[in-house]
């Protein structure tokens, strides 16, 4: 029998980025660790989750290249007259 306050996959997903974040209360994070201890598939997402933080992490921030630049500004100026 499935406990009440059982946690399903895709209700963590939705709570995965707080969870990796350390922003749920103890309630909430409890309820998603029992899930983990009996999940594979969302420790995998977990997993993923957490490599592609550590990615991201690593990026450093770089002025676009002027094409792109020129380009973006662009789509901004069109966005503003509602043409996009």
């Amino acid at each position: 029998m499935t406990p009440p306050d059982a946690l399903h996959c895709r209700e963590f997903v939705e709570l995965a980025t707080s969870y990796q974040d350390g922003a749920l209360p103890l309630p909430e994070r409890s309820r998603v660790e029992r899930h983990l201890a009996l999940c594979p598939p969302c420790q995998t997402y977990l997993a993923q989750l957490q490599q592609t933080v550590r990615w991201l992490g690593q990026l450093t921030a770089t002025a676009p290249l002027p094409p792109a630049r020129q380009a973006l500004r662009g789509l901004f100026r069109a966005s503003q007259r509602g043409a996009v």
